[in-house]
């Protein structure tokens, strides 16, 4: 993935308040940042930040955390927190594959994935963020009753994490070929700046929900 390189950015994010600098030192005590006690849902590839700033400002009794692991990208969403602070609200400039070492065991409620890189080459197949590998990894951070949810306007990376889920034994909750024109699950979505410039174009949008096995009902 190529991005622009913008000048400055890993000075701010080094030195910004709302990026958590010691995530590795945060395993169980993640609710402390917070003012309220709420569930922690988390948004790994968060980009810019939107999404995650509207679930935000809608759902105070809700702690969320974006993980975006490119400065320049992320200093974007903390342009925007500058504008308009969400005390629910923290970033981390991290890779996702380290996630295990930033949370407990069932610490966490949700898992947003949307519009992550397909990496269309099948020898890097185990980096999406969908594949077993990685299945694997959020399986043990999921607290009881908690899910994944996964967005893509990518059919070919939809069909592969369809498979995915079924081979690392996850529960299928739900999914869609065609999100805004499926009302029940459309129902409360919030775009992405991906997804508004995709849906834009025609293009159709896929989700799935999912849980992993120990947590079902």
């Amino acid at each position: 993935m190529r991005l622009k390189h913008i000048k400055g950015a890993e000075e701010a994010v080094a030195l910004s308040s709302y990026v958590i600098h010691d995530a590795k030192e945060r395993p169980g005590t993640w609710n402390r940042l917070f003012d309220s006690q709420g569930p922690i849902h988390i948004e790994i590839g968060m980009g810019k930040g939107r999404f995650l700033m509207e679930l935000a400002a809608q759902n105070p009794q809700i702690n969320y955390i974006g993980i975006e692991r490119y400065s320049s990208v992320l200093l974007r969403a903390i342009q925007k927190m500058e504008e308009e602070p969400l005390p629910n609200l923290c970033f981390l400039c991290e890779d996702a594959s380290e996630l295990e070492q930033f949370f407990a065991p069932g610490e966490i409620n949700r898992i947003y994935l949307n519009f992550s890189d397909p990496w269309p080459k099948a020898r890097h197949a185990r980096r999406r963020l969908t594949s077993v590998n990685y299945l694997n990894r959020y399986a043990p951070l999921l607290a009881e009753g908690g899910q994944l949810e996964f967005k893509t306007d990518n059919e070919a990376l939809f069909d592969f994490s369809l498979e995915s889920v079924e081979e690392a034994g996850w529960k299928l909750l739900g999914y869609t070929r065609d999100l805004h024109n499926d009302p029940q699950m459309n129902a409360g979505n919030i775009m992405t700046e991906y997804e508004e410039k995709f849906s834009s174009r025609g293009n159709p949008i896929y989700k799935l929900t999912a849980i992993p096995p120990r947590v079902r009902s």
